[in-house]
């Protein structure tokens, strides 16, 4: 765990975990309905998601809910703090504790990203890359002039998903899940010619336009900001725990 030394400097700490803290196991009203069990999960995900990680012990938790919902016949939540890492790093945890169906004994692998186009000559690619850089930086000036101006001066219409109000970010929050097909998802990018970035991000600004209409009917003129963040690491390809610590060491005290 972190501890903050003598000087205010903040050090990783080795410490004896215990199992009974970290590892919850709630219990739920016995009921023969999934939608109340949907009902009780929904609540006990929205309070979790409110309770603050306690300072004084590891930064993590593990809650095993042997219910069933709608989604599924139990669940596994992880609660981790973001200083034991990113959700890049995590996902390359998670999936190391993964195996290979085909042949358990082999690494966990995944389809590579490289391009299937032909190469072009370098006058053809300097004459394809040099508008398309030109146009990404104007965009880029443009966007970032744009975000300034909608921070500092223009404010967006008062909404179901924004009051206006201050400290919103302490208010009590409530979280909704929907599952969908990815054989669908890749479907419509197939038909429509995009990427599977470019669905799921249509397909949550829909979905938010929805709610608000149903909230507000008038809602449906209001003007409204989405704030999408993407991560700008040049990553290849999925790394494994193993190839991440070679380059990563760590000091305990």
């Amino acid at each position: 765990m972190q501890l903050r030394d003598e000087d205010g400097t903040m050090k990783w700490k080795r410490v004896e975990v215990r199992p009974e803290e970290h590892i919850k196991v709630p219990i739920f009203p016995k009921t023969e309905s999934l939608e109340l069990y949907d009902k009780y999960f929904d609540v006990y995900v929205s309070r979790i998601l409110m309770e603050r990680t306690p300072q004084n012990k590891p930064l993590w938790e593990i809650h095993v809910i042997k219910y069933p919902t709608s989604n599924a016949a139990g669940t596994l939540i992880f609660k981790l703090h973001h200083a034991l890492g990113d959700g890049y790093s995590l996902m390359g945890a998670l999936l190391s504790c993964l195996q290979r169906a085909d042949d358990p004994s082999l690494p966990l692998t995944f389809p590579s990203r490289k391009s299937s186009q032909s190469p072009i000559s370098t006058k053809k690619g300097f004459f394809k890359w040099f508008p398309s850089t030109i146009f990404s930086l104007f965009n880029s000036f443009s966007d970032f002039g744009w975000s300034i101006v909608k921070s500092s001066m223009i404010q967006d219409d008062k909404s179901p998903i924004r009051n206006g109000e201050e400290g919103v970010e302490f208010q009590p929050r409530v979280l909704s899940n929907i599952s969908f097909s990815l054989d669908e998802i890749k479907t419509i990018k197939s038909k429509l010619g995009v990427t599977i970035n470019d669905v799921i991000t249509g397909v949550i600004f829909y979905g938010i336009r929805l709610y608000m209409e149903e909230i507000d009917i008038m809602a449906r003129t209001a003007k409204s900001t989405g704030l999408v963040l993407l991560s700008t690491r040049n990553i290849g390809s999925y790394q494994s725990v193993q190839d991440m610590m070679k380059a990563v060491t760590f000091s305990y005290n």
